[in-house]
């Protein structure tokens, strides 16, 4: 008789059966986010990838944690066709290759964590609960920053709706990630324990939510000021329509025509690039605007591009006028191939001669001065998917009394996309303590509180204009202060332990 563990000899006799078992577990564990929300399924789902990664050796074990990552990344992430094919129109197979190449190298970093908890595991079960969060937590912080980062579906962004969320303001994203997983961890543990050891860590695995109970309680920051009358204006211009010739004059006029049924707002802010020009094309236009709000008192944000002549750049751009001179905020965290591309000098003239965008967008500065109101207030912003980089952001905090994430999601389509990105942006909020206003082409643009709860959000494909009165803050939260480093030095002083202290070659401790 075997005296093998039987997940390891099945996957000795059935490798890709198991792998594939392991892939649909990954995509099951997309459900966990926007817009299904099932943040609930955490703890099932990461039960069976736990045991295979406790009882396999390193290398069965980074196999599994490798199908575990692409399948999450491929049920999350195949927006990227849509985006690079139907909206880009890149050609089919070079849309399914940088797709499927994403999917392959975030499957990369689950294969990493497989293989380190497998080879650094102790010889006690219990120290899975101090082990298996540490390298988790740690490898989605460093696939969220290596390379330009890619921290879509960090775990932490399922529970914006559970009490867990409550850990945000203190330690951040990763923060939530560490505690559930420790909690999955603990139920892990529970599960192959029997008698009072069993009641112990289920205690355990419960304590998170225990706690995140009375820290859901705490203001971390406190009102400042007046409230600020605000309309988002979501022109619902569709992606394919947006840069012809045909509608560029309806498009201004669009956008112009919403300040007349928004002049007793304090704010009016539109999307990312809501003028499909460059400025400097367009500065009989931007002029016009000025003129319009300068008797009202009133700040008006847009996105446009940004050409600077003679260094021969353009930038991603956020105006704001209306306050008696003109401010500029520039994209500073750039799309790998959507606006620059890191290829070499034959690639890019092949797409030149191929009709593809080859052109690169520049990025401002990382520290820019806060756009300012007429009132005081001062606004951070954010464009796109700048806002998953939270510490690229607490620079301008606590100055910042509102945030504020313009947005073209409309590349997405009708898809998960969208949502996920509305769900990061609601973990933003309750990170500062403040509140987001976001604005987007065609949605999902909304008015979210300091606690990352929706206050109002607008239907997606339409022109929406809406308005609330929102509230400046002031403060700092424990994370605004400190940032990730409480967390990833704790993961790293964790896994540099184990790595040391290592005596058991990978030998399984499921007993």
């Amino acid at each position: 008789m075997s005296s093998k563990f039987p997940l390891e000899a099945w996957t000795e006799r059935r490798p890709w059966l198991t792998r594939g078992a392991f892939f649909l577990i990954g995509a099951m564990m997309m459900l966990s986010f926007a817009p299904f929300d099932y943040y609930l399924l955490f703890p099932v789902l990461l039960l069976p990838l736990l045991y295979a990664f406790l009882a396999l050796p390193p290398p069965a074990a980074a196999w599994m944690g490798a199908s575990f990552g692409a399948g999450l990344f491929l049920a999350g992430s195949y927006w990227l066709y849509v985006s690079i094919h139907v909206f880009g129109q890149a050609p089919l197979i070079l849309a399914l290759l940088l797709m499927l190449g994403l999917v392959l190298i975030m499957a990369l970093y689950y294969a990493a964590t497989g293989w380190m908890i497998a080879r650094f595991r102790g010889s006690h079960l219990w120290q899975c609960v101090i082990l298996v969060p540490a390298i988790w937590v740690f490898h989605e912080w460093l696939r969220g920053w290596l390379f330009s980062g890619f921290p879509w579906m960090t775990l932490g962004y399922s529970q914006i709706d559970s009490t867990l969320s409550a850990i945000a303001p203190v330690l951040g994203i990763y923060g939530v990630s560490l505690v559930m997983m420790i909690s999955a961890s603990a139920l892990f543990v529970s599960v192959l324990s029997s008698g009072s050891k069993r009641i112990t860590w289920l205690i355990v695995a419960t304590l998170p939510w225990i706690v995140s109970v009375p820290l859901g309680g705490l203001d971390w920051t406190e009102p400042s000021g007046a409230t600020v009358r605000t309309t988002i204006v979501q022109g619902g211009v569709s992606q394919d329509r947006k840069w012809l010739p045909e509608q560029f004059e309806a498009t201004l006029k669009l956008y112009r025509d919403s300040l007349v049924n928004s002049s007793e707002s304090d704010l009016v802010i539109w999307p990312e690039v809501a003028i499909p020009s460059l400025a400097d094309q367009v500065e009989g236009y931007v002029t016009q605007l000025e003129l319009d709000l300068e008797p009202r008192r009133q700040t008006l944000l847009f996105g446009i591009l940004e050409r600077d002549l003679d260094a021969g750049q353009v930038f991603n751009s956020v105006f704001a006028v209306g306050n008696g001179a003109r401010q500029v905020y520039r994209k500073r965290h750039l799309v790998p191939f959507g606006e620059y591309f890191p290829v070499p000098d034959f690639v890019r003239e092949w797409m030149r001669l191929m009709n593809l965008p080859y052109s690169d967008i520049s990025p401002g500065e990382d520290r820019q001065p806060l756009l300012q109101m007429a009132d005081g207030n001062r606004l951070a912003v954010a464009i796109c998917y700048e806002d998953a980089y939270a510490t690229e952001q607490l620079y301008a905090l606590p100055e910042a009394s509102i945030l504020i994430n313009v947005s073209n999601d409309a590349w997405f389509g009708d898809s998960i996309a969208p949502h996920q990105h509305l769900q990061i942006a609601r973990m933003r909020a309750l990170e500062a303590g403040r509140y987001v206003v976001r604005a987007t082409n065609n949605g999902i643009s909304a008015f979210i509180g300091p606690n990352g709860e929706l206050i109002e959000q607008g239907p997606q494909f339409e022109y929406v204009a809406m308005s609330y009165d929102v509230q400046p803050r002031s403060g700092s939260t424990p994370f605004a202060r400190l940032g990730n480093w409480p967390v990833i030095v704790l993961a790293m002083l964790v896994i540099v332990w184990f790595g040391w202290r290592s005596r058991s070659r990978g030998s399984s401790i499921i007993q």
